[in-house]
């Protein structure tokens, strides 16, 4: 599928699509590229151009959380200046190693592979969490940050919330992300929060707020550079973050009423769903199969549905309740 080419209908989609992203974007803290870039493999686009477009959305979407968590005083800038940088280089590699491959013909069978992993991983670990079988502030889940903290490599900083790091260590692991979020086009979010919060030792408030604040720089200058390589559909974009913009009002509203435990069983869901979608859109393309292409679109799209309707659900139910809200979801360890 060209870029600029888009139906009214396929116009009409997105603009749903990117209504149920808001939603799920405004309620998670997450710029929603981990559905938008599969999304569009699923649809045709070509590896190179849902990486490009689905960064560009992360950019127009991170804008929003990152003014919003400014004001909360959720933001770490010295965190998220560290991040920025190491992130940036990764992203300029991975953009390169997109086009390497492009090249050789395979981009899409391996940016395809590694999403299918990589969002299986997650999700699992988000589905483990949900069944009460992790624990975010000690065990396993604490090691990685009581192992970043020993290690005192000079030069250090102080984080908001009290952990000091070495600037080499954070620096590492912001450019590991930003390889992935240059070659996947996903913004970090989904990848950068938890490990701030379980690999730094960050307070989960002020991970969400940071990332935010990152993502807005990271995905923008990723946007830029697979805008310079005309590989961002921009009317599929603009359609998006048209319908993100109402959707994200709705997802915000829903953080001071939902309960986390209620949606980290779906949140998970949804991204095993998006790894099985992309699985069965290179199974259906490889052996020619037209019921497992049907079968990818109706989950990548499902799962956003499924989910979202889960949150205003829950979202409605405990104001008709009259049930005092939960704790703010900036608080949220997803």
């Amino acid at each position: 599928m060209e870029p600029f080419g888009l139906s009214l209908a396929l116009i009409g989609l997105f603009v749903g699509f990117g209504l149920l992203i808001g939603v799920l974007f405004g309620f998670f803290g997450m710029g929603g590229s981990f559905l938008v870039t599969p999304a569009l493999l699923v649809l045709g686009y070509s590896a190179k151009v849902a990486v490009g477009s689905g960064l560009a959305f992360v950019f127009g979407t991170s804008i929003i959380a990152a003014l919003r968590h400014r004001d909360l005083g959720q933001v770490d800038y010295k965190l998220a200046g560290l991040m920025t940088v190491g992130m940036t280089a990764g992203i300029e590699v991975g953009k390169r190693a997109v086009f390497h491959l492009e090249s050789l013909g395979l981009a899409d069978l391996v940016i395809g592979v590694a999403y299918v992993g990589l969002l299986a991983g997650v999700g699992l670990f988000t589905l483990r969490d949900s069944l009460g079988e992790g624990d975010a502030t000690g065990g396993e889940d604490a090691a990685a940050a009581a192992w970043v903290q020993r290690h005192q490599l000079p030069p250090t900083v102080e984080l908001r919330g009290g952990p000091r790091v070495s600037v080499w260590i954070a620096l590492a692991i912001a450019a590991a992300i930003g390889v992935l979020s240059g070659f996947l086009g996903v913004g970090g979010g989904f990848l950068l929060m938890p490990a701030m919060v379980y690999g730094l030792g960050v307070p989960a408030s002020v991970a969400v707020g940071t990332d935010a604040l990152q993502i807005t720089v990271s995905g923008g200058f990723g946007a830029f550079v697979y805008a310079q390589a005309n590989a961002v559909d921009v009317p599929a974009v603009t359609s998006l973050l048209a319908g993100s913009a109402l959707g994200a009002r709705v997802g915000s509203a829903a953080t001071n009423l939902v309960d986390d435990d209620e949606i980290k069983g779906y949140f998970a869901a949804m991204l095993l769903a998006g790894s099985v979608a992309v699985a069965s859109k290179k199974l259906g393309a490889a052996y020619g199969v037209a019921a497992l292409d049907a079968l990818s679109v109706a989950l990548i799209f499902g799962s956003a549905v499924l989910v979202s309707g889960a949150i205003v659900y829950s979202g409605v139910k405990r104001l008709r309740e009259g049930r005092p809200s939960p704790e703010s979801g900036t608080d949220r360890q997803i």
